[in-house]
Parts: structure tokens; C-alpha cells; sequence
């Protein structure tokens, strides 16, 4: 179906700059973490907002109170559980990951690699990308906790 009316398109066209600006004045108050380099958790609840601001704009059967109040809901949970893993462990451990050392002195810690889904081209185009040519040029590879490989040269 191409058209259904144009009530469909009025509200689009009205409820789509209120949620908009209603997301960014989230996202703005809930600090840089939630806009910064994202971890697995900060993933989830950056895919929720998308998906609830897409349902406010698109379905006539979720008002905008209800899908600025789960946006809320997101962000306000984001910010509750980022505040309990900068202070226990415990919740720390939960939400976020280690780094994992993937390359040392020049060689390749396969079993680290397989643990993380790593393939030796992805390691080597880091190296690449960090100005090193051979593996044996670096000292270390580290896989971050939000996917990045840092390099450290030797």
C-alpha cells in the first residue's frame, strides 16, 4: 500500500520533530556516556530508543506521552545502571566486559582470538591502521571492551 490518508502523514509530519527534539534533549541530559563509543549495554538501549521513537513516529496507536515516557524509562535505567557500576563490581561485571589481549610481542594468542570472534586480518588491518607494518612491530593488541583494537608498538 502506497497511501492510506493523509492523517497518517499529518502526524508523522507533527509527532516526528516533537519526539525528535524530545530524544536529543534526553540524550543531551543524560551526559556523554550515552553518546560516547558504545559497549554492548549502551548498544541495547541506543537500539531501544531507535525503536520506540520509530513507533511513536509510525504507529497511530502509541501516543506521544507513552513513547516519551519509555524513552524516559530507557534512558533513566541506562543512567541508574551506569551509576551502580561506577560504584559496585559486582553490577560492573554485569553490564560490561574486559578487554581481551589478543596479540603479544608479535604473536597471536589464537585462543583469545576464537573466544572473541577475531580473525588475524582484523588484528593485522588494526596494525595497519595504528601505522604498523608487521606484527612483530607491536607489542600488544588489546580488543576493548567496546569493540576497538588498540595497538600498542613495540
Amino acid at each position: 500500500m502506497l497511501f492510506e490518508s493523509w492523517y497518517g502523514v499529518l502526524r508523522v509530519l507533527l509527532v516526528g520533530p516533537l519526539a525528535y527534539a524530545v530524544l536529543i534533549l534526553l540524550l543531551r541530559a543524560s551526559g556523554k556516556r550515552t553518546l560516547a563509543k558504545l559497549n554492548a549495554f549502551d548498544l541495547i538501549v541506543t537500539v531501544a530508543l531507535g525503536s520506540t521513537l520509530a513507533s511513536v513516529l509510525l504507529s497511530k496507536t502509541v501516543p506521544l506521552a507513552e513513547g516519551v515516557t519509555g524513552m524516559l524509562v530507557l534512558v533513566g535505567l541506562q543512567y541508574v545502571v551506569a551509576w551502580l557500576a561506577v560504584r559496585s563490581k559486582t553490577v560492573s561485571d554485569l553490564v560490561k566486559s574486559e578487554p581481551t589481549l589478543v596479540l603479544r610481542d608479535g604473536d597471536f594468542l589464537e585462543s583469545a582470538m576464537q573466544a572473541q570472534r577475531l580473525t588475524q586480518g582484523e588484528v593485522l588491518a588494526a596494525l595497519r591502521g595504528a601505522g604498523v607494518a608487521e606484527k612483530e612491530g607491536a607489542a600488544a593488541v588489546i580488543l576493548e571492551n567496546d569493540g576497538s583494537l588498540s595497538v600498542i608498538k613495540a
